[in-house]
């Protein structure tokens, strides 16, 4: 290991600190550290060239990250300064031990499946992205429903009237999906899951789906002429009536340092109080 990336969000004051610590550790183990100050909106860094990444900073600044490692193959190492940290789940007080095992090859690591969405336009409009934790398709204004058709390897699963519809990775299944009534599922556990978000009808209920298949959302007619998608949470691109975008597992998985079926359910159980009840 030579050469080292250090990924610091700007909006947490106590990690643009551990940087300079962090780098200063590792420049007595003759490791060299570049700094990338991630604002929550930047939408690609040249990460080529580093033998691995640590992010200091919550499960956003892990997701940044992993949409430009991925590719390169390069590890993630995530340190939790944000409140949930099921994805950065290396908490901070741990880091130089935790380091040190990755350093000597004795650390833990998970590879997780990552998400591309490529956009099917009448128009010869250009849209594409990858996203670590969900793909989300949703009505343009606020207190609105979109029309949509879903289909998985080309066989429809029917046409929905929602706020929208949430495609996530299992990593992504704790973030957005969850809060829409979307099943937790194991990170070990290989899936996509298919949420519709405030669906007009009872019997529209989450989907648990292979990842060897591809999800089609088409935007059809309705009162709301246009539709969002929004991938990781970063920007939004409008679609428009006819659009269709395919949603499908990446090839390439990314690398998480230090992450672990134990460190996942403990932040379940610490996080969200998933424990069996308030005084469990």
């Amino acid at each position: 290991m030579k050469k080292c990336l250090v990924i610091v969000n700007t909006h947490k004051e106590e990690s643009l600190a551990m940087e300079k610590v962090i780098s200063a550790y590792l420049f007595e183990r003759g490791i060299e550290t570049s700094a990338f100050y991630f604002d929550g909106f930047s939408e690609e860094g040249q990460f080529e060239g580093y033998d691995f990444v640590i992010t200091l900073g919550g499960d956003g600044t892990v997701l940044f990250a992993a949409r430009n490692c991925v590719k390169s193959g390069i590890p993630v190492f995530p340190v939790n300064f944000g409140e949930f940290g099921f994805i950065a789940s290396v908490q901070k007080e741990n880091w130089q031990s935790e380091v040190d095992a990755f350093l000597s090859g004795r650390a833990e690591f998970d590879e997780r499946s990552m998400l591309n969405a490529a956009l099917i336009s009448k128009k010869n409009r250009d849209f594409s992205g990858i996203g670590l934790n969900d793909v989300v398709i949703s009505a343009k204004s606020v207190a609105r429903t979109i029309l949509f058709d879903v289909s998985y390897n080309d066989v429809s699963l029917g046409t929905f009237k929602a706020d929208g519809i949430i495609i996530s990775t299992a990593t992504g299944s704790t973030a957005y999906s969850a809060s829409a009534g979307g099943p937790i599922i194991d990170p070990d556990l290989d899936a996509l899951v298919l949420t519709p978000v405030n669906s007009f009808s009872l019997s529209s209920r989450p989907l648990v789906l292979s990842p060897k298949g591809e999800i089609g959302v088409t935007i059809l007619s309705s009162r709301e002429k246009n539709a969002l998608i929004t991938i990781d949470g970063q920007r939004p691109f409008e679609l428009e009536i006819g659009d269709t975008v395919k949603i499908r597992r990446l090839q390439k998985k990314v690398r998480l340092i230090g992450c672990n079926t134990k460190k996942f359910y403990g932040a379940l159980r610490s996080k969200l109080n998933w424990s069996g009840g308030p005084h469990a």
